[in-house]
């Protein structure tokens, strides 16, 4: 039976929402008017390597037996949706247009499967050791998420990497690491099996007779996609420097002992609020992947470019660090070099972090 998903967020939304499409469901994607009207014209081109293939393929959204639009955040039908993603940057979310539709979303308790870096605040409250703790600090506007039920949010892990070819047009995705998104259950048995019904038909798609990678894959932890703060704290924020942006496999390979150290406390972190190791990927098997990332991560490219604001996970875990008593150097300096790029703009003559 085709589903109707709908996804906020048309950039690495597009990926989740091509394979949901080669599966057979339907997607909604909610963007800005220029960009709903061109992947409403033209749809979505996601570029994405096989296995075993040396060049990417272009994979179109017109030609998928699923269903594609896109509309505008004023323009949405919650009624007509089973499930919601969330695929935005968290600051995004402030946006009034998108606060309102958020109204919405919670009012009819749709489930919403997350697949930001930052998990949502709804989402923590469902770890124990997480639940009473003061992190409103590390969001945008922490108010956006007051109106949502626990149970109805839970997180995939955005472990794909994907960027929009700056050359190209809104409407083109290109997957530059083809790995899974690793979502939790939710807390009602209904919701988790819709969730595993399209974790199957995802998992069914072939094209050409051949695999497709980026699947949905589905557990009962709520721990696995806390791994990749792991990966967030030990490349994506290291590649914001006091300087130029520095790639993911510098941040990772210009000194791989401490690189390992802070991904080690970091997963030891998550064993604290309750993870269990298997919920973790091994530092070495991240380190190998880091070595294909050639690019600055998203976080750094926004905020090279002048971006007031980012998702900041490495905060999120600083706070959770500091009300463990775990706190970390390595972390605290990482936190301080990106508030002050973020405020350097602002605060003329600041002084630099040592």
């Amino acid at each position: 039976m085709a589903r109707n998903i709908l996804i906020l967020g048309a950039s690495y939304g597009s990926l989740l929402a091509t394979k949901l499409l080669m599966a057979g469901h339907n997607v909604t994607l909610v963007c800005r008017k220029n960009t709903a009207e061109l992947i409403n014209r033209d749809g979505t081109q996601v570029r994405i390597k096989l296995r075993d293939e040396a060049m990417h393929r272009a994979i179109f959204s017109r030609n998928l037996p699923g269903k594609l639009d896109a509309v505008t955040p004023g323009d949405v039908d919650v009624s007509r949706y089973d499930l919601v993603g969330l695929a935005m940057q968290e600051p995004q979310y402030t946006n009034h247009t998108i606060r309102v539709l958020m109204i919405k979303i919670a009012a009819a308790k749709l489930p919403c499967l997350s697949i930001m870096n930052m998990p949502p605040l709804p989402y923590l409250k469902r770890i124990p050791a997480l639940a009473d703790m003061d992190l409103e600090e590390a969001y945008t506007n922490a108010q956006i998420w007051e109106r949502f039920k626990p149970g109805l949010v839970t997180l995939c892990s955005p472990d794909p990497q994907a960027f929009r070819p700056p050359e190209e047009a809104a409407n083109v995705l290109h997957v530059g690491l083809a790995t899974n998104f690793k979502a939790s259950v939710f807390e009602d048995e209904k919701h988790n099996l819709l969730l595993r019904e399209l974790e199957a038909d995802i998992d069914a798609v072939k094209l050409d007779g051949l695999d497709v990678p980026v699947k949905l894959k589905v557990f009962d932890s709520l721990f696995v996609p806390l791994a990749k703060w792991s990966m967030l704290l030990t490349g994506n924020y290291r590649c914001i420097t006091l300087h130029e942006p520095r790639s993911i496999r510098d941040a990772v390979h210009s000194d791989l002992k401490l690189s390992q150290s802070i991904y080690d406390h970091v997963d030891a972190i998550a064993r604290r609020l309750g993870a269990d190791p298997k919920d973790q990927v091994p530092f070495e098997k991240y380190a190998k992947a880091a070595e294909s990332l050639l690019k600055p991560s998203s976080a750094a490219r926004a905020v090279a470019s002048g971006a007031p604001f980012i998702e900041r996970v490495d905060l999120l875990v600083k706070l959770i660090a500091q009300q463990l008593g775990m706190p970390n150097a390595e972390i605290d300096r990482t936190v301080e070099i990106v508030d002050h790029k973020l405020n350097e703009k602002i605060v003329a003559g600041g002084s630099s972090p040592v």
